[in-house]
């Protein structure tokens, strides 16, 4: 074969194997985004994909595994669909022990976020740790797919962090789209989203509560807030900084209906949002998706209507 001939056919080899790894990663990989962005794993309360890909100092949070010198380790990534089974795992510092140190934010010492990478089923719950730095939470998934879970906390003496790590859960897992919505209904309340979310800055968002039609102005403190809003990337779930406005009894924050938010929006792109808001002795979390443009204005709040809302809620917990 002559020169010519024989580039021709490594480069026809090479076009094969880089289609067969595509085909593969696709059939095991997590589901393809649709933010703009790369499909990574990363700031938020506290940082992206995990395992493989240092942490850069600008980076979003909750996607990456490790940052700081701070490491969160699962004892196991799988996850068993609709059985409840205990999830348990360990954060590591700089000196590579357990760190069993933790500093309480938002009321508590942990705060673990656990999302399948479509952006559903979401959870926030609250694990427990032994006194050998393992924590540990009851956790129930209920479909099949890859899991991003959250590790949300200051270990003491340090600064917040969000570390993220993948879970999987086996089985035909069945991506589900989520439609913009700006408004969500959950067990007879209804919430509405107001404000301009751009790109590049922080922005003032407001969640209004009201039920059958009345505002509700008795909102409870929870974690420290009379509501929690996680904001999440599609795509590659970057963990987003959001802090509530005011604080429950400090004689200028009412207890609903209203309930403020400043939140830093990095990148344009389909963002999911979860508000956990406490009433009546239950938590309950409202979802929203939303798009973002670098210029474009967001709706304002409109007066809740029977026609069923846009947007979808379920019961959860909350940061």
């Amino acid at each position: 074969m002559n020169t010519a001939g024989k580039l021709a056919a490594y480069g026809a080899a090479v076009v094969l194997v880089a289609a067969g790894a595509w085909a593969v990663g696709s059939a095991v990989g997590p589901f393809p985004g649709a933010a703009g962005v790369p499909e990574a794993e990363g700031p938020g309360h506290g940082g992206g994909h995990s395992d493989t890909v240092a942490a850069t100092p600008h980076e979003p949070a909750g996607l990456a595994s490790s940052k700081g010198g701070y490491t969160l380790t699962p004892v196991s990534t799988t996850l068993t669909a609709g059985r409840q089974q205990p999830f348990s795992f360990r954060v590591t510092g700089p000196d590579g022990h357990p760190v069993t140190a933790f500093d309480v934010s938002h009321d508590k010492r942990m705060h673990l976020i656990v999302v399948r990478r479509d952006l559903s089923g979401f959870q926030h719950v609250h694990p427990e740790m032994s006194g050998d730095g393992v924590w540990s939470v009851p956790l129930t998934v209920d479909d099949p797919g890859v899991y991003r879970a959250f590790a949300d906390f200051v270990p003491t003496g340090g600064q917040g962090l969000t570390l993220g790590v993948d879970l999987f859960a086996d089985g035909d897992a069945q991506r589900v789209e989520h439609q913009d919505s700006w408004a969500a209904e959950v067990d007879g309340y209804r919430v509405q989203l107001s404000g301009d979310l751009v790109a590049g800055r922080s922005s003032e968002v407001t969640a209004t509560v009201t039920k059958d039609g009345v505002p509700v102005t008795d909102l409870q403190p929870y974690l420290g807030a009379y509501g929690h809003l996680v904001a999440l990337r599609s795509g590659d779930l970057a963990y987003l900084h959001v802090h509530p406005d005011g604080t429950p009894g400090d004689g200028r924050t009412p207890a609903g209906p209203d309930i403020g938010f400043g939140v830093e929006v990095p990148t344009e792109g389909a963002y999911r949002l979860f508000l956990d808001f406490q009433h009546d002795g239950e938590v309950r979390t409202a979802e929203f998706t939303v798009t973002v443009s670098d210029h474009a204005p967001r709706p304002t709040a409109t007066p809740p209507s029977d026609d069923g809302g846009a947007g979808h809620g379920e019961p959860g917990h909350g940061h």
